[in-house]
């Protein structure tokens, strides 16, 4: 999917809601298990009840991962179930050396079939190049994250480096990868993961890197203020993607959690009408 396509498709639906599908087959509720494959029987109501109200679909793959290759099927079918005209993301954090890489981008761009896959940035633009190289796919780069240990890496202070064009003042070790990584592809084929528990950090981030897509999460179960991302970080083309997982589709454990789901995501749905304008 280009920036276009998806630019057009949020400002004809009025939402840049993506729903995570990282389906805990511990949480799928009781009347579910009797179906031969429950998670996907899970995953395909929550799709038919959110559909309507969101514009992409993050699939952590950790969750199909950990079941083998049972999970992997799960995976796949509950990518082609995903309606075509939405984009869908791999959440799978890979990044390896440029051959490996590689075949990670074919698995998740060609075997699957995804829009976007994220990518840890840490062995640098050797590691990303492959991801890079597919037309009409998106490398979404982790930059700013939600996670406590953030602080560990993310947010310490870099000294000053006399190499030709680094600055000579102190700067974070997520602001040198934003602002590195962003000359690595282009607004229209990367993306950068910031979290939404960083509010404070959106508008530096968003001087960084004017023109590129956001996948947000930490909206919803991990306290995120959808108003306060879409104040400080939207730009011309919207530029966001605002990532709710657990709040969507466990919001409710019972045989109404479809239906509490379409509540939960028309809600946000609503309050991303108002800040679209």
């Amino acid at each position: 999917m280009t920036r276009q396509q998806l630019t057009a498709m949020i400002r004809s639906t009025g939402t840049y809601l993506c729903v995570g599908l990282d389906t805990d087959p511990s949480k799928i509720p009781d009347h579910l298990q009797s179906h031969a494959d429950p998670v996907y029987e899970f995953n395909r109501q929550i799709i038919d009840a959110t559909k309507d109200h969101c514009v992409a679909y993050k699939i952590n793959t950790a969750f199909y991962e950990s079941s083998g290759a049972k999970g992997w099927e799960t995976m796949e079918k509950t990518v082609d179930y995903i309606p075509s005209t939405h984009f869908t993301i791999a959440d799978a954090k890979r990044g390896d050396i440029g051959n490996t890489s590689a075949h990670y981008a074919r698995a998740f761009f060609e075997t699957l079939n995804f829009d976007a896959v994220t990518v840890a940035p840490y062995m640098g633009e050797d590691s990303v190049r492959p991801f890079l190289e597919f037309t009409d796919k998106w490398t979404i780069l982790l930059g700013l994250t939600s996670n406590p240990g953030a602080k560990d890496f993310e947010l310490q202070k870099m000294a000053p480096s006399a190499e030709p064009g680094r600055p000579t003042s102190e700067e974070l070790l997520y602001e040198r990868v934003l602002k590195t990584a962003a000359g690595w592809g282009t607004p229209d084929n990367l993306m950068f993961v910031i979290g939404a528990t960083q509010a404070d950090s959106f508008t530096a981030v968003r001087r960084l890197t004017p023109d590129h897509f956001y996948l947000v999460p930490g909206v919803g179960a991990q306290g995120g203020s959808l108003q306060e991302i879409s104040d400080k970080a939207m730009n011309k083309d919207v530029g966001l993607l605002v990532n709710a997982s657990r709040a969507v589709i466990f919001a409710s454990s019972g045989e109404d959690f479809a239906e509490a789901a379409t509540r939960v995501a028309a809600g946000y749905h609503q309050e991303m009408k108002t800040h679209l304008g």
